[in-house]
């Protein structure tokens, strides 16, 4: 299916390319998720039309994504989970629980925007995370993990 993107799409193309996917990806990703139409004569005339208003707003989300990278770069956040003796964890951290603690700090993300390169925390100590606010603007945010002993 050929579709027109209305928003950046990583490794796919960016705003206003023109591109071949496959059906279901289309139909069900991307064209509910708004970052895409239909390649049809119209929907091209009409992006065409819109091109300028939709670059604007693109630009503004990066502008303020990269305010909120600066500010989110290099930041410690402190969370505090129940562990043995040796410094495993009962549970584990998940992205949903550092979104979490990073919201309490006045830093709002959503989990699916925490990008953990090897899955859940399950030890004590300080853990770096990526945090992908745009997805031009990937920040590096140290976890730290504190035990309770049960």
């Amino acid at each position: 299916m050929q579709v027109i993107l209305i928003d950046k799409v990583v490794n796919l193309g960016n705003l206003g390319d023109v591109v071949k996917v496959k059906d279901g990806y289309a139909r069900n990703f991307l064209i509910p998720q708004r970052m895409a139409r239909r390649a049809t004569a119209a929907a091209i005339a009409e992006f065409e039309a819109k091109r300028a208003d939709l670059e604007k707003a693109a630009a503004e989300k990066l502008a303020a994504a990269q305010k909120q990278g600066e500010k989110l770069n290099g930041l410690t956040v402190q969370i505090s989970q129940k562990s043995g003796v040796d410094g495993r964890l009962f549970g584990s951290v998940t992205n949903f629980d550092i979104a979490e603690a990073l919201s309490k700090q006045g830093f709002p993300v959503e989990k699916a925007q925490i990008r953990m390169p090897v899955g859940p925390l399950k030890t004590v100590g300080d853990h770096p995370v990526s945090v992908a606010l745009h997805t031009d603007v990937v920040v590096e945010v140290t976890v730290a993990v504190l035990g309770e002993h049960a």
